[in-house]
């Protein structure tokens, strides 16, 4: 596996990150992890690499886009001084444009989330041994639907600075589609946005998968 014992995994991103994490910083007892793909990912490590002592840190912010990420880089991900950091986050940047379309001044284009994630990316790359970087999605099996197609463009953009970072790309997107072969998306989410358990542990799957997590 590609993370080495003793390391420290911070993963931040949005609500799909959070989901009821502790603050200020989401590690310890009491379900500090939240319940949702974060927790997974660190209870499938604890229980198949217990000899790697891994330590998983969670970051999410509900309602995040690049503009507070970029807010809360340095407490929240330079300070934390961890080896490997992953990355989701995209999905309020896209979905602002169709639920407030009126409030352009909360509309984050390609061009600004492009820019401030390699902004970010940049101070802390060189001091990380891994970087992960995750898809925005949206669960919708339809790609010509507006907002699905949207969200598509800034999935490509995670996949343009996976290569330019020398980062993991995980396309979350993609193993969402998986399973909506199978299901309707009101069985993974009620808001096509928000997963219950299943959808995110579709999540966890790709991102462990990606890190070349062996049962």
């Amino acid at each position: 596996m590609k993370i080495d014992k003793n390391d420290k995994l911070l993963m931040i991103g949005d609500s799909i990150t959070d989901v009821g994490r502790a603050r200020p910083v989401g590690e310890g007892l009491f379900d500090a992890y939240g319940s949702g793909y974060v927790n997974l990912v660190k209870g499938l490590l604890d229980c198949s690499y217990p000899e790697l002592a891994i330590r998983v840190v969670n970051m999410g912010c509900s309602g995040d886009t690049v503009r507070q990420l970029k807010e809360r880089w340095q407490t929240d991900v330079i300070d934390q001084d961890s080896q490997w950091l992953s990355i989701m986050i995209g999905i309020n940047d896209v979905w602002r444009q169709f639920d407030l379309p009126k409030q352009l001044e909360n509309h984050i284009m390609l061009d600004e989330y492009e820019a401030t994630l390699c902004e970010l990316i940049g101070k802390v790359r060189p001091s990380l041994k891994g970087l992960v970087l995750m898809t925005p999605y949206y669960i919708e099996p339809c790609t010509d639907d507006a907002m699905r197609a949207r969200m598509d463009q800034y999935g490509a953009i995670i996949r343009k600075l996976a290569k330019k970072y020398d980062a993991i790309f995980v396309d979350t997107q993609k193993a969402m589609d998986g399973v909506l072969e199978h299901f309707h998306s009101s069985y993974l989410a009620w808001d096509r946005v928000h997963p219950n358990v299943s959808g995110h542990m579709t999540i966890a799957k790709a991102f462990l998968k990606a890190i070349d997590f062996e049962f």
